[in-house]
């Protein structure tokens, strides 16, 4: 009687492991830059209001009074920025309310958009 139930247990596992493998073989395979162009952020930036505290022009980097960046599920604070190239810091000055929107980049909050909201 035990015999036959572990040979019942046997065969309904090769028979439920020949149907998982089937299945996988059947999912259509994509491709590196196929996965990259399915992929989509959990959610898109969106603007912040905040005051510009510090410019380090120099070291691309700017200290942001800022509200919450929900994006990065991030609470209104006071923060260095990394401020990504192409982002022009010189229309901004100490002091000033400005309107940004901000990523993860590796672990670093970056600026990706500046404007003044003077």
């Amino acid at each position: 009687m035990f015999e036959q139930r572990r040979l019942v247990q046997c065969l309904l596992g090769a028979v439920l492991a020949t149907a998982a493998v089937s299945t996988f073989a059947q999912q259509p395979r994509m491709s590196p830059e196929q996965l990259a162009m399915n992929h989509v952020p959990a959610e898109a930036p969106s603007w912040v209001e905040g005051e510009v505290r510090r410019i380090d022009a120099d070291n691309r980097k700017l200290t942001l009074r800022h509200g919450e960046i929900r994006n990065l599920d991030m609470p209104g604070m006071t923060m260095v920025f990394r401020v990504q190239e192409g982002v022009a810091l010189d229309n901004v000055k100490v002091g000033d309310k400005v309107r940004f929107t901000a990523l993860n980049d590796n672990g670093q909050v970056v600026v990706t958009q500046l404007q003044s909201a003077n």
